[in-house]
């Protein structure tokens, strides 16, 4: 077996600056044209809690390494509540990975119109970089990394392209609210309120480098960096280039753009850059899918090794891939992807979006919380910072409370529902009968196993 140590500094933080900069930069602007200005401060507000919730996970790392993120909440809070956010983050990173697929496929169509023009196009496509991304994924975790920095660099492209218009309107003078954007609606703390929730969406994975901490080398060091570093970069770049998109748009042309930063660019410097944009729009929501499909192939192996879930699910193939995980999770994305298939893509993706936060959003409440009850149990021990690391770890809990309920009684009552299914789950998981039921869905993938495994040894 290969050495499972294959994520370097430079790769965790492309993990998590790829897993963040995904679809969420380039699709949101449409999804918060409503809310006009007050989408701006919303973004602000995001990027301070989220660097809070960076610096409680660092922190974490640093006390317990080689951890995975669920766990900090499962020691503070025990099994069953562990396992109920453990569920729910795995629930929500699929179903948030169908939504990251959909993004992508948006920018595409926009640079290949007959995909957003033939019926059934989109979804196939769709469908087919999701299990592109899994059969990578499959292969290694090495040549995952390579990918994820690849498309990295790649997705910076655009959002540079936009900040860098943005400058050069500034220095013009020139870069004031055109007539009807959504820079010269009037403030409305309520709509900040609102755009809590889509604006953190864009921030999820803050933690993935957590999440992957049995693949990181030297994890008490290289995560908390990675974290902290990854996080304070995506957040100056999405607030500058959120600037300029909600200052320069019409809100009614951003509120029906498929790729409002690709439109911005044309509108400025013409319709072939206006391609440009969104191609590498896309390869950035491909290259956030590449990452998150590492996680949520990642997460079912952590629990079935810790005995919550079938012990199949923790079978690995030469390479040290977590091939059956893989499988299940890439037909639970797809299942989503055509649930939905009668749906506007803004719709879609502002609808998963908003169930996927709210279920994570549980997760970094209840881990900031556990920051603090581990800490006054006297379980957790830091070596420098104390007090400043407690005064975080309370404002993330704040922040994560506020943002939780920003996010609208649907989304909230949708994301303790996937919380909620994952009780019947654990209590089967506690008895021999229980693994067995729980195993029998997983026979069928059986073969599919032994099929990639041969192929990538």
């Amino acid at each position: 077996m290969k050495n499972t140590k294959q994520l370097g500094f430079w790769m965790c933080l492309a993990l998590v600056v790829g897993n963040m900069i995904g679809s969420g930069v380039f699709l949101l602007p449409a999804s918060l044209a409503p809310y006009g200005l007050n989408s701006l401060y919303g973004w602000v507000l995001t990027a301070v809690g989220s660097l809070l919730l960076a610096s409680v996970f660092a922190g974490l790392a640093r006390a317990f390494p080689g951890q995975p993120a669920y766990a900090y909440v499962r020691m503070a809070f025990g099994n069953r509540v562990g396992f109920v956010v453990a569920w729910g983050y795995w629930v929500a990173v699929w179903v948030g990975n169908a939504a990251v697929a959909i993004a992508a496929v948006s920018y595409l169509s926009h640079v290949i119109p007959w995909i957003g023009s033939t019926p059934g196009a989109s979804i196939g496509v769709t469908l087919g970089f999701i299990w592109l991304f899994t059969a990578i994924n499959c292969v290694g975790s090495r040549e995952t990394g390579g990918v994820q920095i690849l498309t990295t660099v790649l997705k910076l492209l655009p959002l540079l392209a936009v900040m860098g218009l943005g400058l050069w309107l500034a220095l013009q003078g020139r870069i004031v609210p055109a007539a009807g954007s959504t820079g010269s609606m009037a403030f409305s703390w309520d709509a900040v309120n609102a755009t809590a929730a889509l604006t953190l969406w864009a921030f999820l994975g803050l933690e993935s480098a957590a999440v992957a901490s049995e693949k990181v080398i030297d994890p008490e060091r290289n995560i908390p960096r990675a974290t902290f570093w990854g996080t304070l970069f995506t957040a100056v770049v999405y607030v500058i280039t959120c600037t300029v998109v909600i200052l320069l748009i019409p809100q009614k042309d951003l509120a029906v753009s498929s790729a409002p930063l690709a439109d911005l660019i044309a509108q400025y410097w013409g319709e072939g850059w206006g391609d440009w944009i969104a191609a590498f729009a896309a390869i950035s929501a491909l290259g956030a899918l590449n990452g998150w499909i590492l996680l949520q192939g990642e997460l079912p192996g952590q629990m079935a090794r810790a005995g919550a879930f079938p012990a199949l699910l923790a079978r690995r193939s030469s390479r040290d891939t977590p091939v059956v995980s893989l499988v299940l999770t890439g037909l639970l994305v797809s299942g989503v992807v055509l649930l939905n298939a009668d749906k506007g893509m803004v719709e879609i993706f502002t609808f998963l979006l908003l169930i996927s936060t709210s279920a994570i959003l549980v997760m970094y409440l209840l881990t900031a919380v556990g920051a603090l009850v581990l800490h006054f149990r006297g379980e957790m021990v830091l070596k420098a910072n104390l007090r400043l690391f407690l005064a975080l770890a309370f404002g993330a809990a704040v922040y994560a409370l506020w943002t939780l309920i920003g996010a609208g009684k649907d989304a909230v009552l949708w994301g303790f529902f996937l919380l909620a299914t994952a009780l019947p789950v654990y209590y089967l998981s506690r008895s021999h009968y229980g693994k067995a039921l729980l195993s029998l869905p997983l026979v069928a993938l059986v073969p599919a196993y032994h099929f990639i495994t041969h192929f990538t040894m």
